[in-house]
């Protein structure tokens, strides 16, 4: 069950990796292959970015407040 969690950890961490890569190479002027602007390969770094953070974060709120170890006013 722990490996099942890793893997559902692991892959939107690795995206969101990936989100910030494109938005570095964006500043430094790389544009990666598709995309055709450089704008527009900063927009889609930022939104794999964010949604894989929000993802990782939204697990482990979920996992947590389970566990009851979140505070009270964000219990059920």
């Amino acid at each position: 069950m722990r490996i099942v969690a890793l893997i559902i950890m692991v892959i939107p961490g690795v995206l969101a990796g990936y989100g910030i890569k494109l938005m570095r190479d964006m500043l430094f002027g790389i544009l990666q292959p598709p995309f055709p602007a450089l704008w527009m390969q900063f927009i889609g770094g930022l939104l794999l970015f964010i949604g894989g953070l929000s993802f990782v974060a939204g697990f482990i709120f979920r996992r947590d407040s389970k566990r009851k170890k979140v505070q009270k006013r964000f219990q059920r």
